[in-house]
């Protein structure tokens, strides 16, 4: 007997981006349509505050989600200007962004991106930013320490004591990060 071919397409499975995961993640909190989106990531918007998208990454971003099958569009909404169209999470989109927030990032400089914006989002949800936190500082410490220990012999690295240094400084938030959760 042969087995019927999977029909999610490899696209669909892969891990969502920071753009897709920050409008679905928006979306989940209560957004209902992308202009909502494109406030909130601009550079005065409270996310964007964090990070920024532009309106057009902003729209790409919610077309991908719907080819995906993480959002549907669900109707029109009125307002000032074109009519509005309403955004809604699935429940493949709900599992795709629990997956994309419990997943740590693996690079030192996607702390200030990617992390920043997963914790963000996960205050608005109310997920647990302290076991978020914890799994970051498991994945990160090695990381750090190799850092650490490759310190140039020469000590004229500039580059090196860059990457010293900061590893040195996101290890210090996440410290503190958890620290202030654990109160």
């Amino acid at each position: 007997m042969t087995q019927a071919p999977d029909s999610t397409s490899p696209d669909q499975r892969a891990p969502l981006t920071l753009a897709e995961g920050a409008c679905l993640g928006l979306v989940a909190t209560g957004h209902r349509h992308g202009w909502a989106l494109v406030r909130d990531l601009a550079r005065d918007g409270e996310l964007g505050g964090v990070w920024t998208l532009s309106r057009p990454l902003t729209y790409r971003a919610i077309d991908r989600l719907v080819e995906r099958g993480c959002l549907t569009r669900a109707g029109r909404e009125p307002g000032v200007g074109p009519e509005r169209t309403l955004l809604s999470i699935t429940p493949e989109g709900t599992r795709a962004l629990s997956e994309w927030l419990a997943t740590p990032v693996t690079h030192l400089r996607d702390v200030r991106t990617d992390f920043l914006v997963k914790l963000s989002l996960a205050r608005r949800l109310e997920v647990d930013r302290l076991a978020m936190i914890e799994a970051q500082e498991r994945i990160l410490q090695p990381i750090v320490e190799a850092v650490a220990a490759s310190v140039a012999k020469d000590g004229d690295d500039l580059a090196q004591l860059w990457r010293v240094e900061s590893s040195k400084s996101v290890a210090e938030f996440l410290r503190q990060a958890r620290a202030q959760l654990e109160r």
